[in-house]
């Protein structure tokens, strides 16, 4: 008995593994998400309740045994209306039940709504195939900021963000801090997120877009104040100059190339706007919106092949030696 025990045991461990981390509903750092938590376990305990019941309902006169001598035709009336007084109060109960859960989720949309009407800082994320632009609104033209993937914000304060899309219908979905919310195109859906405290918070496209839907990941990074500030300040600088010769060669390739129609580093002829700012690169924690960790390895496989990483992503490859590659890689490590 005790080998079924300890495998029962470790089964239940392994699966309550699911309930924590950071990408999980169920473990919220934010005041969205843990709303949206507490209604989850509440939802999950009353209707284990219910069922439990109607179990007992169900199985409880395949136990009881009738009396014997009992006619089979013959209708007992106290009993029938003892069974008439059940329905009825099943019914009434249910009823109850919907009314209590539907009134504890207005509640919470208006608990939800609240959280963004202090909102001091709007975000702009767009959704393409397959990353995540994202635009810091500002009533100063030259505070705007455009980078990629990545969403810094200061710790314990609500954040607005302004959701639309390209191409398709994707949906963001960041579990430990808000619920999920579709960015359609063509219309401007809003979703107001707080982090309690400082930390990285992972998040997903939660609505099949494509081929590279689950390589669409997006990273919220929350900071204390002065931090954020500090970090939005040195976004906001053009890209740095070349610091070595052969990030100069680097630099002078990248404008030659076919990179500059779709990529945009600040300070410098490349403006395009179809695939993700590379201002600050360097900066990131991934590349290719979360499918590789930011190294010098990954950002040189990541030129050299993107169709084998990211397999339909729209970058193409661009042909160039393995010098070309090495000085191209050692301007983009610049970019911070």
């Amino acid at each position: 008995m005790k080998r079924p025990a300890s495998m029962a045991f470790a089964f239940c461990v392994l699966f309550l593994q699911g309930c924590a981390g950071w990408q999980s509903a169920l473990d919220p750092k934010g005041p969205a998400a843990g709303e949206l938590a507490w209604l989850i376990w509440f939802f999950t305990a009353l209707c284990a309740v219910v069922w439990a019941l109607v179990m007992i309902a169900l199985a409880a006169p395949l136990v009881m045994r009738s009396r014997s001598g009992d006619e089979p035709l013959l209708l007992d009336e106290a009993a029938e209306r003892g069974k008439m007084r059940v329905v009825v109060s099943a019914v009434g109960v249910t009823t109850i039940i919907l009314i209590g859960l539907t009134l504890l989720s207005f509640f919470a949309n208006r608990t939800l709504a609240a959280i963004g009407s202090e909102a001091a800082l709007t975000i702009r994320v767009t959704g393409h195939q397959w990353w995540w632009e994202v635009r810091y609104e500002d009533a100063t033209p030259s505070r705007i900021l455009t980078t990629a993937n990545e969403i810094h914000i200061p710790a314990g304060e609500p954040v607005r963000l302004l959701l639309t899309s390209t191409d398709v219908i994707h949906s963001f979905w960041i579990p430990s801090l808000a619920g999920k919310l579709d960015l359609i195109p063509g219309h401007m859906n809003v979703l107001d997120i707080k982090a309690d405290k400082p930390g990285v918070y992972r998040g997903q496209c939660a609505e099949f877009c494509g081929a590279q839907h689950a390589n669409m990941g997006t990273f919220i990074i929350a900071e204390p104040r002065p931090k954020f500030d500090a970090w939005l300040n040195d976004q906001l600088q053009p890209a740095g100059a070349p610091a070595s010769g052969e990030a100069k060669v680097g630099a002078d390739l990248f404008l030659k190339r076919p990179c500059v129609m779709c990529h945009r580093i600040g300070g410098t002829p490349a403006g395009g706007t179809v695939a993700p700012d590379l201002t600050h690169i360097a900066s990131r924690q991934t590349l290719a919106a979360g499918t590789l960790t930011m190294s010098r390895g990954n950002l040189a496989a990541w030129i050299a092949d993107p169709q084998g990483i990211k397999p339909g992503s729209h970058m193409p490859v661009v042909e160039l030696s393995g010098d070309e590659l090495n000085a191209v890689i050692a301007y983009l490590e610049g970019l911070k």
